[in-house]
């Protein structure tokens, strides 16, 4: 198995399943990822992801390439085993407004960098090496990477990580604002867990909204993302959740939200 995919609860965890090849993509590790988000999204009783790497050396390398070049060059047609979400099945044409928590443990390059910029929230142990480094090897990043992260980073930090092809420490990701904490190894999943506590304390159509509208507001004039917001923000006020969380508020108690 390429990867091990549960669910706990409201939580489904898919773990890259590949240590002795540094959690590199194969094609059959592809389309088992692409299974399992497509499970995740449509499963209305998990609402939260988690995604990391088996071991504590790689998060993921990124494709195997004697696996995915054959078939990029045509030599094998099998190209539709990532084009269903694109690489790692989450990278392109994969919509879901759930909250999806990448847990990035040692290296993360190339396409592994491009899985990971497709995530949420970003908790990297201290140990984590990322570089977006297809350039060294005549390729330029396929999965997304050249159009999400300069909307992630400052521009001229983006042009550094992808055309010089360099790694960076994982304090020098924080500094930058490519992830969002970073913590000893051996905090890893403790942080990822307390993160996903408070994410299930929230009203999980709320997250979903909000995340939708940051989303595809990015891509409108500030008009329309307005348009949008008010749209989303009117159809939650019609859900169950939306009438218990003030009603808690004003009774002094914790919401229960279902998600409806």
């Amino acid at each position: 198995m390429g990867i091990l995919y549960e669910k706990l609860g409201r939580v489904a965890h898919i773990t890259l399943n590949r240590p002795e090849a540094h959690n590199a993509i194969d094609l059959e590790t592809a389309q088992e990822l692409s299974n399992a988000w497509k499970d995740f999204r449509d499963d209305d009783d998990v609402w939260i992801a988690v995604l990391t790497g088996a071991g504590d050396k790689s998060f993921s390398s990124g494709a195997d390439l004697k696996s995915f070049i054959p078939m990029l060059t045509g030599q094998v047609q099998s190209r539709e085993q990532i084009s269903d979400g694109g690489f790692g099945g989450i990278t392109r044409d994969f919509e879901c407004w759930k909250p999806i928590i990448a847990a990035i443990n040692g290296h993360c390059f190339a396409g592994g960098f491009e899985i990971m910029l497709a995530c949420d929230f970003r908790i990297a142990s201290e140990n984590a090496i990322f570089g977006q480094t297809e350039v060294r090897w005549g390729i330029i990043p396929g999965a997304g990477g050249t159009q999400r992260l300069p909307r992630s980073i400052p521009l001229a930090k983006a042009m550094e990580i992808i055309l010089m092809g360099e790694t960076i420490t994982a304090e020098e990701a924080y500094r930058i604002g490519l992830i969002n904490k970073v913590v000893s190894q051996s905090e890893l999943m403790n942080e990822v867990n307390r993160w996903v506590s408070v994410l299930l304390d929230r009203g999980p159509l709320a997250l979903r909204a909000a995340k939708q509208a940051i989303l595809e507001g990015l891509s409108l004039p500030l008009n329309e993302g307005m348009k949008l917001e008010q749209q989303l923000f009117t159809d939650l006020l019609r859900t169950e959740d939306a009438r218990e969380g003030p009603l808690a508020f004003a009774q002094k108690r914790k919401p229960i939200f279902k998600g409806k």
